[in-house]
């Protein structure tokens, strides 16, 4: 029986070859899309999978008000939690950023990134499998370091590295272990020191937000209990001493200075895919990405389904008078359902085994699009995609094979089943469900390149052009600012650099440093700006009201201020210069208002800014991260030249020389909307490719099968104008039908994508016009094409038995 159906297959995809063809390759690309975001879907739920002991874990955030959610903890909680709760059974700080640094082992000389410090109970919370050394002991004093398996190799080689000292930071380290990451995470250090003991006593008395910090509970249904521990040990070590210290009670001090903050414990389980402010430095990943990436390549799956049905109810009627015959003689309607079924498991295995070969071929590509290194391979892939195949042949077998195993056999022999209404109406309704795929895709991605574009071609309120940071290190024996400051004078002399300035911040990292500005008996958090004179004129940014900080006023690097348009609406003061704030436990009056301008991205909205000499604030004065050059427009790469030399030579010899332009920098904030934009461009080529697949397909068979009455039209005297009208005018409609059902799903989703942006676009119905415009013309062009090859039938060919 099953050599009998195989024949039947072979003979049918002989005289099928188009339709067999069109199918496959629909299905193949259809199943294709679904892979790959498989694939991506995949590597991002793996993060932390092989770690045992995140079940108990969880991540503590801290929640400011006014949508402020801190990643960063004071060094104080965790300590007296541990002193004050039964729930917790252990603790980690650490640092909530990677460093780069040069290591020295033996005259050898090594830069490496990803540097990571931890307590002693790192490894606890991460198991890494330690090649060398023992887990428990590796971090146990601030001069250990521990190096991963990679690195151990560059600097030691095949040698047992544990006991030697390196030179790391100008400090001697003495290497405690290597080790291994069994699988992806979120924290993946090359190497790993506990020099954050150091900070940690240096702050162990102050409430600031400095650091990352996780707990492993006893139960992890306490997390509730936990939160109100921590909460409560804010007010009595805190809010409760600076009450008293102000001579006032509890309830006053709250009435004035705002309720307590609130802490958030997010489990450690599958935080990778947190929306929102995250402290371990591998970061998050784009879970609205990838969201959107599953739901499209799910539509386009289907639209390859709803393709393979259409042809596949279509082309029956060619076997009608085959299932006909085979009931007349015997078969049952099981065994028929069994045989298109059989014979759909063969063209969905053909298609699974095209689409590896189209995911194996762009892999690279995909790979690269994502910053990604995703294989084909995996025990989940396989069961994911045996389940694919299964989904898949259910329902373009299933459904189709029961549609043609419900032919009456009395009307198929008369011939009349191409008259019925049913078996028209399901494959009008599978095509109009393909214009409205169709729509949607083509207005998403006209909605999404126009807010993409709008992002790029915004006014940021800063000009970045030709403005280089360098990344800056302090050397031993010298305080950062000094040395920056002999660092500006040399600078200044090189041809081609017209400015020279520094700020403990960088335009278009997430980095932000965060303090409360008091005004009013209101206290607001307020994102905190220390510069150096000459880097706002540096950057373009303008002072609409007052004036900017002057290197002349010795009050301008101690108590003098500037605010952004933000924070000055904060204030709610008609002319806010001349007014006294409080910031940081000192009084500051501000003396100038600059224009608002992005700092981390068209997604966030501008956060209040109080911006500052470097000096007015000494500890700002450590977190110089980079020097900023201007640099003539002329001779651009010669003044670079110049910049390294200098650098290598007189400033740092052993650490490269490494910087980056403002405006690249800040364009990083939206490259992943352009991702997302490419990636609409793309998958609506495809769409639109598949949909005239299947609408090339059905009109090829419909109007083939009216050669017939064509003939008779055309010597009865219809006009070729007349029969191209009458052929396509069914497929106009189908086309708007299937467009006003599209647009609505399109329109929601796309609001609800824009409401991500602080700053878009209103949805404009410009998008809306261009998509019908759009598959109107590829469906006239489709189909005008095969009528116009359909209305030159020969005549005497198909009326010579008449």
């Amino acid at each position: 029986m099953i050599l009998n159906w195989i024949n039947i297959f072979i003979y049918h995809i002989k005289n099928n070859k188009l339709f067999t063809a069109l199918n496959i390759l629909g299905l193949s690309i259809g199943i294709a899309a679904l892979i790959f975001s498989i694939l991506y879907w995949n590597d991002e739920h793996s993060y932390d999978k092989w770690n045992t002991s995140n079940d108990k874990t969880f991540i503590v955030l801290n929640d400011l008000g006014e949508g402020n959610i801190m990643a960063s903890n004071s060094a104080i909680t965790a300590p007296a939690l541990k002193a004050t709760t039964p729930y917790l059974e252990n603790y980690c700080y650490f640092s909530t950023y990677y460093t780069k640094e040069t290591i020295q082992y033996n005259g050898k000389i090594e830069l490496v990134d990803k540097l990571f410090s931890a307590q002693k109970t790192f490894f606890s919370f991460f198991p890494f499998e330690f090649k060398y050394g023992d887990a428990k002991s590796a971090l146990n004093d601030p001069q250990s370091i521990v190096f991963s398996e990679e690195t151990a190799f560059r600097l030691f080689k095949n040698e047992n590295p544990v006991g030697k000292q390196v030179k790391y930071a100008d400090k001697l380290f003495v290497v405690r272990g290597v080790y291994r990451i069994p699988g992806k995470s979120v924290v993946m250090p090359n190497a790993v020191t506990n020099s954050i003991e150091e900070d940690l006593e240096h702050l162990k008395d102050h409430w600031g937000f400095n650091f990352g910090l996780m707990l492993k509970l006893k139960k992890k249904n306490d997390a509730g209990l936990v939160i109100k521990s921590m909460e409560q040990l804010f007010i009595e070590k805190n809010y409760k001493r600076q009450a008293k210290k102000e001579g006032m009670t509890l309830e006053a001090f709250i009435k004035k200075y705002g309720e307590p903050f609130k802490v958030k414990l997010l489990p450690f389980e599958n935080s990778r895919l947190y929306k929102g402010n995250y402290p371990f430095p591998e970061g998050t990943g784009n879970l609205q990405f990838l969201q959107i990436l599953m739901v499209l390549s799910i539509l386009i799956l289907l639209l390859s389904i709803v393709n393979y049905i259409n042809l596949a109810t279509a082309n029956a009627i060619k076997r009608a008078k085959e299932v006909g015959v085979r009931k007349i003689i015997g078969a049952t309607k099981l065994q028929i359902v069994f045989q298109f079924v059989f014979e759909t498991a063969l063209i969905t295995l053909f298609a699974i085994l095209l689409a590896l070969v189209i995911v194996e071929i762009s892999l690279p590509f995909y790979n690269q699009f994502l910053n990604k290194e995703l294989i084909l391979a995996g025990s989940q892939f396989c069961v994911q995609l045996a389940l694919i195949f299964l989904i898949v042949l259910f329902v373009c077998g299933v459904f189709p094979a029961l549609y043609i195993s419900n032919f009456a056999v009395l009307n198929v022999l008369k011939g009349n089943f191409s008259r019925s209404k049913s078996g028209i109406w399901i494959r009008n309704s599978m095509l109009v469900i393909q214009f409205s795929i169709a729509a949607f895709f083509i207005i998403g991605s006209f909605i999404v390149y126009q807010q993409v574009n709008f992002m790029v071609e915004k006014d940021l309120g800063f000009n970045g052009s030709q403005i280089m940071n360098i990344a800056f290190r302090e050397q031993k024996g010298k305080g950062k600012f000094e040395q920056y400051k002999s660092i500006q004078q040399e600078l200044q002399k090189i041809n081609g650099v017209e400015a020279v300035s520094a700020g403990a911040f960088s335009i278009g990292e997430n980095e932000i440093s965060k303090g409360g500005l008091f005004y009013n008996n209101k206290v607001t958090v307020i994102q905190q700006i220390g510069f150096d004179f000459g880097m706002l004129e540096m950057l373009g940014i303008k002072v609409i009201k007052g004036r900017s900080l002057r290197e002349k006023l010795a009050s301008d690097t101690i108590s003098n201020v500037l605010l952004n348009e933000g924070a000055a609406k904060i204030l709610q003061e008609k002319d806010p210069l001349d007014k006294i704030i409080g910031w940081n436990g000192e009084k500051y009056k501000v003396v100038g208002i600059v224009k608002n301008f992005h700092y981390s991205g068209l997604d966030n909205e501008i956060n209040p800014m109080i911006l500052f000499h470097i000096n007015t604030q000494k500890w700002t004065q450590g977190n110089i991260e980079y020097v900023s050059v201007k640099l003539s427009p002329k001779d651009i790469q010669k003044t670079i030249a110049s910049l390294k030399n200098f650098w290598s030579q007189k400033v740092d010899s052993e650490y490269p020389f490494e910087y980056n332009f403002v405006d690249k920098n800040f364009a990083k904030t939206y490259k992943k909307y352009e991702d997302q934009r490419n990636l609409f461009a793309l998958l609506n080529v495809v769409v639109i490719l598949i949909a005239i697949f299947g609408l090339f397909a059905l009109a090829s068979f419909s109007m083939e099968r009216r050669f017939k009455e064509i003939a008779i039209r055309k010597t009865l005297g219809a006009e070729t104008n007349i029969l191209l009208k009458e052929l396509s005018k069914q497929y106009v409609f189908f086309c708007i039908m299937g467009f006003l059902i599209g647009i609505f799903p399109a329109y929601i989703l796309l609001k609800n994508w824009l409401e991500d942006f602080a700053f878009r676009i209103d949805i404009p119905i410009l998008p809306f016009i261009l998509a019908f415009v759009s598959l109107l013309f590829l469906t006239l062009t489709v189909v005008l094409a095969k009528a116009y090859q359909v209305t030159k039938v020969d005549i005497l060919k198909y009326l010579k038995y008449e």
